[in-house]
C-alpha cells in the first residue's frame, strides 16, 4: 500500500529531473518489454501493461516484480518512486541475466491520479482488478521464456496481489520462491471512520471505510482477506520469505514513518485494532528490519524505504539463489 499526500506535486517536479533515459546495454534492466512479448491490456486502464523484462538465454528461474499500490515498475513522469527495476537491477548485478527479470506495472504511469487522487483507494488500484493483469502477465513470461515456474519478489499490494492469484489459479506448483516485502496479509490501518484519519480526505487518496482497496484491506475480517488466510498462509510447495518492518511503517502502525504522520490504530469497522504484525505470514521464514526510512531519500518512510534497503535486495537474493529442495 503506497500513498502519496501533501507533498506530491512537489515531490513529482522536483523528482523529475532525476529521472534519467533508461539505459539498454548488456546487462541493464530497461522499462519496456521485449520484441515479440505479447501486448496484454490492463484490465482496469484499458490501456497495454507497462514493464519491464528482456529477451535471451534463460538458466535460473525467472523472477517477476510487482511494485505496491500508487507505484509503477520504474520511475514515470508522474512516480519518481518506481524502485523494483533498481531492485532488478541488483539482480542482475549479481549474476542474473536480465531475460530472467521481469517486472509488472498494473496500474499503468499513475498519471491518472491528477486528475482525482481517490483513484488511489479506487477499484483499479484493489487485489481483485489487478490478478487478471498479474496472471496473464506470468502466463505470458513462462510462455516467453520457457520456463515452468517463476519466482516472486512483491512489494506491498503487490504481495497480497500475488496471493490472491496463487489461491484463485491454486498456482503453488507455478511459484517456486516467493519474497513477500511488508505486504497488506492482515489488512491495513488507514481505512478506519476516525476523524483524525486523514487518508479519508479526497485529497489524500479517499481511504474511507466504503472505498474498494479499504472494502478488501481494511480490516483482517474484510471478506477479503478472510478468504485469503482461510488455512495456510503459505500453501503448496512455494517457499516463502517475509521481509516486513518491525518498527515503524505507515500503513502497519500508528506511528510517524517518515514525513507521514500516524493515524489510529482501528480497522474500517471503527474497531481498536494492532496491524503491526500485518505482514507476517504463518509458515514462511521471516526478516524484521528497523531503520529502514534511512532508505526512503524522498519521503524517509520504512514503508518505501524497505524496498530500497541493501538488507532487503541482499536477503532476496540469498534467498532465491539458495540450494535446497521444496517441501
Amino acid at each position: 500500500m503506497l500513498t502519496r499526500f501533501r507533498l506530491h506535486a512537489a515531490i513529482v517536479l522536483a523528482a523529475l529531473g532525476a529521472i534519467a533515459a533508461p539505459a539498454y546495454a548488456a546487462g541493464t534492466v530497461g522499462s519496456t518489454l521485449p520484441d515479440g512479448f505479447p501486448a496484454i491490456e490492463d484490465t482496469s486502464l484499458h490501456k497495454p501493461l507497462i514493464g519491464f523484462g528482456a529477451a535471451g538465454t534463460v538458466t535460473r528461474t525467472p523472477v517477476i516484480f510487482i511494485h505496491g499500490n500508487n507505484d509503477t515498475p520504474f520511475p514515470t513522469a508522474c512516480n519518481p518512486f518506481g524502485r523494483v527495476q533498481a531492485f532488478a537491477q541488483y539482480f542482475a548485478d549479481n549474476g542474473y541475466s536480465t531475460a530472467e527479470l521481469w517486472g509488472i506495472g498494473y496500474e499503468g504511469d499513475q498519471c491518472d491520479l491528477g486528475a482525482d487522487q481517490t483513484r488511489r483507494s479506487s477499484i483499479a488500484h484493489t487485489n481483485a482488478a489487478n490478478v487478471p493483469d498479474l496472471r496473464r502477465f506470468v502466463a505470458a513470461v513462462l510462455n516467453f521464456t520457457g520456463a515452468k515456474e517463476v519466482d516472486i519478489v512483491a512489494h506491498s499490494l503487490g504481495v497480497t496481489i500475488a496471493r490472491e492469484w496463487i489461491r484463485q489459479d491454486d498456482a503453488a506448483r507455478t511459484v517456486r520462491r516467493f519474497v513477500a516485502i511488508d505486504g497488506p496479509n492482515h489488512g491495513i490501518i488507514n481505512c478506519s471512520p476516525n476523524p483524525a484519519n486523514y487518508f479519508q480526505l479526497p485529497s489524500q487518496g479517499g481511504f474511507t471505510p466504503s472505498s474498494e482497496v479499504c472494502v478488501e484491506l481494511g480490516s483482517p475480517n474484510t471478506p477479503f482477506l478472510k478468504l485469503l488466510n482461510k488455512g495456510d498462509d503459505t500453501p503448496g510447495p512455494t517457499q516463502y520469505l517475509v521481509i516486513r518492518n518491525a518498527d515503524t511503517s505507515f500503513v502497519y502502525f500508528s506511528l510517524q514513518d517518515g514525513l507521514i504522520p500516524p493515524v489510529p490504530a482501528e480497522d474500517s469497522f471503527g474497531v481498536p485494532t494492532d496491524f503491526s504484525r500485518s505482514a507476517t505470514l504463518k509458515g514462511a521464514r521471516q526478516l524484521d528490519l528497523v531503520g529502514q526510512g534511512v532508505n526512503d531519500p524522498i519521503l524517509g518512510t520504512t514503508h518505501l524505504g524497505i524496498l530500497n534497503s541493501p538488507q532487503t535486495r541482499a536477503a532476496a537474493l540469498q534467498f532465491l539463489t539458495e540450494h535446497g529442495h521444496r517441501h
